[in-house]
């Protein structure tokens, strides 16, 4: 059935039906990831930064504690902390403390972080775009739900 698949890989057959489409998700999310990365890189920040900054964005003007950015990213990353150095270090983020608990460090998104993510609107659009261009609205609902049987608990 999955004839790209087939030529993708250079395989002919599979194993059965649940190998034929691992390996398809894997094959679909590393086309996925790439495109993301390509618009990161031009951007000169990393997928996993653009995760954070979207986090912060999302509770801008409020910021998040490292251990709440970690539970809201999309892909786990092995060194929170050094991220958000190196975002902080960029000018992208902030650090402080928060009102409620001075013992608790919160990362806060700058307005040089707001304008990068709003220069990379466009490309993470036309990313998305791949979706609406290959698959109709329910196709889309279809394989969130399929997707969510997967990775879901």
């Amino acid at each position: 059935m999955g004839e790209i698949l087939r030529r993708r890989i250079k395989q002919e057959q599979f194993s059965s039906p649940y190998q034929e489409a691992f390996l398809s998700l894997l094959v679909a999310a590393d086309h996925v990831q790439r495109k993301m990365d390509e618009s990161c890189e031009a951007n000169g920040i990393t997928s996993a930064q653009y995760n954070v900054l979207r986090i912060l964005r999302g509770v801008h003007p409020n910021g998040h504690a490292r251990c709440d950015i970690i539970d809201r990213m999309l892909q786990e990353a092995p060194d929170v902390t050094r991220l958000i150095d190196r975002l902080e270090k960029a000018g992208l983020v902030s650090r402080g403390k928060s009102e409620e608990d001075g013992r608790l460090s919160l990362t806060f998104i700058t307005k040089e972080g707001l304008a990068l993510l709003d220069k990379m609107q466009p490309h993470i659009t036309e990313a998305n775009e791949v979706f609406s261009a290959k698959l109709s609205e329910q196709e889309a609902l279809q394989l969130t739900s399929l997707c969510e049987r997967i990775f879901g608990e």
